[in-house]
Parts: structure tokens; C-alpha cells; sequence
């Protein structure tokens, strides 16, 4: 029957912390198991090959922390000692080490999230793999990168790294959105029972708080649509992009970018949002049509004039010309003195605020698209004939040409 030891090696340096590692003998062959459980010399008891720390000390928590994650280290490495007795005649202290590490890199949670985010890439969740991507971009330069695994992400750690975020400036709204997908990954985690849940969130911020304000009121709109660009020709084509966002309903830039040619038929455009996959059908207009018409014809399967290099990779394209239009905008703004920065996004806001505006029911065009909650706006224009849709819309276009 194989054993496990745990062990301690200082460090050679004076006062510096020194390391804590697993020894497994099977067969009279030792192997290691490292760690990264690093404690100093007076915080390790020989006698009881174990951490210790006066209960006052500013490092209980963490030396408590580090106990808590080496029996749950021993929990595994015994399970797999049993499991092998029980399924191989023959095993040795490597197949021990090569299982508890397999098992590691299975619990750990930058590999769990990572394997999100390429089965979201997968399912066409593009959008939503770029968000979990951020959050984990976010948590891994608060760790210095250094990997935990599921069941060692505690409330500790996720007040501290909120403390983090709000040391750097982060938004609360940033915060909490950062949160969330990370909570997100380990109820996925508790589902697949990879972890038993120890509510590491109870105390950090998930809530939204409002935003400043970025919708434009009509009168705005009309004058960015009037502006005369003849001789600006990206500033131009930022606002015909702009423009055209809000006649589509406020439609998000990278559904614009990668609408399709074939999605046009008989007067109505009918495409997926990317972000929810939500079916989504808008009537196509002669104002529409004649935005279109002021470019050369698209030579790639795309219908707008966004993704236009049939050799391009769609995504990197999309990105890019989402950054100069976005620029140009900006520009746009300096111009007519418009005080909040503006954006594609800009466009989505504002046709939800002008709609309102105009007494459409909330109903129709659903204040989650200016929002606290896009499901909400998802429930609501699920449940339409797109007919009212498109009649709540008209009106808007038909006060803009005014």
C-alpha cells in the first residue's frame, strides 16, 4: 500500500517563506508532488508535519486556508491510491502522480474556464466567449497568474480580488460584470460536480448600478444625419453606420457586420443575434437600402459594407473596422458638441430612449434594451407579431426624415 508524506523545504534564502510538497512511496520508490503552498520555517510544526500560526497572527486566515487545501490534496491523492488498488494489480508511485495530476489540471480554474470559452466559440457564442475571456484575462493578472484549483476559490479570495479591481479604478458595474462570469464558471463547476459549492460570493458585489446616460435624443440624431461629409469620406461612413444601427432597431454592431446577403428576402431582414442566438426579423426600407446603395457592391457573402475582403478573417475584420468607425464617431461628437462619447452603441440606447420618448408601450420595445436586463427585452420581443415591431419602428424613421 502506497504512502504520503507531507514535507516541508525551507528556503535558502533568510526570511524568506519556504516550500510545501507531497513525498508518495509505493514500492519503496519515492516521488514528489510540489505545491504552491509556501509558508515560513516558524509557520511549520515537524513534529505534526503540519502548518501552524498563533490564532492573532495577520496570517490565520491564510495559514487556516493552506491547512484547509492540504487535507483536501491528501483527500485526493488517498482516492486514487484506493482506486488503484482496486482496478490494477500492479501500480507504481509515478502512475500515483501522473493520476493526481491529471486530476489537477481537470479541477484547475484557469483550464475549466478556458474549456468555456472554446465550447462557446464552438456553439457560434462569439460575443460571449470575448467576455469570458476578459473576466479571466482580468482574474489571472490579479493571481500573477498563478492557477487554483475549483474548490480552493474561497470568499477570501474573491473579496480580495474585488479589493483589487477597486484599487485599480475599476467601475462597480465592470466589477460586478466580472463577477458574475466568474460565478457563472463555478456553478458549472458545482453542476458537474467537480466542486462542492462553499458560496465563495456571498460577500462581493454582483449588482448593476445605473450608468450615465448615452442615448441621443432624436434631435441629435437628425443632425448627425444631416451633417454634410461629402469630403470626409470616414467620418461619413461612420455615420451612415451609425445611422443605419438605429434604423435597425438599434441593432448591435457585430450583428450589422456579419448580417449575410441571403438573410434579405422579399422586403424583410431575418438573422440570430449573436449574443443570444435570439431569431430576429426587421423590415427592410427604401431609407435602409439607400444607405447601402452609396458603396460598391459587397463582394463577400456579407450584406453591408463592414467585412468587405473576401480573404479577410471575418472577426479580426469586424474588430477593426469597429475601431475606426468608432474613432470617427468620436469625431463626430467634437463636432456637434455632444457631451457623452459616442459610439456604435450609442445607436441601440437611443432608438430604446426615443421609442419611449414617443409613448411607444413599453411592452414593444422593452426598456431592458437600455437596460438592466437584456433577457427582459429578450422575453418581450419573443412574445411580438413583428409587425408591431416593425409599426414602432416606422414611426421613428418617419420623425427622423422630418
Amino acid at each position: 500500500m502506497a504512502t504520503v508524506k507531507v514535507k516541508y523545504r525551507p528556503s535558502t534564502t533568510v526570511d524568506k517563506e519556504g516550500t510545501i510538497y507531497y513525498q508518495v512511496i509505493h514500492a519503496r520508490r519515492p516521488r514528489q508532488i510540489s505545491t504552491d503552498y509556501h509558508v515560513f520555517r516558524s509557520e511549520w510544526n515537524d513534529q505534526r508535519s503540519t502548518v501552524t500560526c498563533d490564532p492573532g497572527s495577520n496570517r490565520a486566515a491564510f495559514i487556516l486556508a493552506v491547512k484547509e487545501r492540504i487535507r483536501a490534496d491528501l483527500e485526493r491523492i488517498s482516492r486514487i491510491i484506493q482506486q488503484l488498488e482496486r482496478t490494477r494489480l500492479e501500480y507504481s508511485s509515478e502512475d500515483i502522480v501522473t493520476e493526481y495530476e491529471r486530476l489537477l489540471e481537470e479541477n484547475s480554474m484557469f483550464s475549466f474556464m478556458e474549456g468555456i470559452i472554446v465550447k462557446l466559440k464552438y456553439n457560434g457564442k462569439v460575443r460571449t466567449s470575448e467576455t469570458y475571456r476578459s473576466a479571466l484575462n482580468s482574474f489571472k493578472k490579479y493571481r500573477g497568474g498563478e492557477d487554483l484549483l475549483l474548490e480552493g476559490l474561497t470568499r477570501d479570495i474573491m473579496e480580495s480580488y474585488e479589493s483589487w479591481l477597486r484599487n485599480r479604478g475599476i467601475t462597480p458595474n465592470t466589477i460586478s460584470f466580472y463577477i458574475r462570469i466568474i460565478r457563472a464558471v463555478y456553478n458549472r463547476a458545482v453542476e458537474e460536480e467537480l466542486t462542492e459549492n462553499h458560496y465563495p460570493f456571498r460577500k462581493v458585489y454582483t449588482g448593476i448600478e445605473k450608468t450615465v446616460k448615452r442615448a441621443l435624443p432624436l434631435t441629435v440624431i437628425k443632425k448627425i444625419r444631416n451633417m454634410d461629409l461629402a469630403f470626409k469620406p470616414g467620418m461619413d461612413y461612420a455615420r451612415d453606420m451609425f445611422i443605419l444601427s438605429f434604423m435597425l432597431r438599434g441593432m448591435s454592431f457585430i450583428d450589422m457586420a456579419f448580417l449575410r446577403k441571403s438573410d434579405l428576402n422579399n422586403g424583410y431582414l431575418t438573422y440570430r443575434r449573436r449574443k443570444t442566438s435570439q431569431l430576429m426579423t426587421i423590415e427592410w426600407t427604401p431609407d435602409m437600402q439607400a444607405i447601402i446603395d452609396k458603396y460598391p457592391v459587397n463582394n463577400t457573402e456579407f450584406l453591408l459594407p463592414i467585412i468587405r475582403n473576401p480573404d479577410a478573417v471575418a472577426i479580426y475584420a469586424y474588430r477593426n473596422v469597429g475601431y475606426l468607425i468608432n474613432r470617427h464617431l468620436r469625431e463626430i461628437a467634437i463636432k456637434l458638441r455632444i457631451p457623452i462619447p459616442l459610439t456604435m452603441y450609442v445607436a441601440r440606447h437611443s432608438w430604446a430612449s426615443a421609442a419611449k420618448a414617443k409613448g411607444i408601450p413599453v411592452s414593444i420595445i422593452s426598456e431592458g434594451m437600455g437596460h438592466d436586463s437584456e433577457l427582459t427585452t429578450q422575453i418581450y420581443l419573443a412574445s411580438l407579431d413583428t409587425t408591431v415591431v416593425d409599426r414602432a419602428n416606422a414611426v421613428l424613421l418617419k420623425e427622423l426624415k422630418r
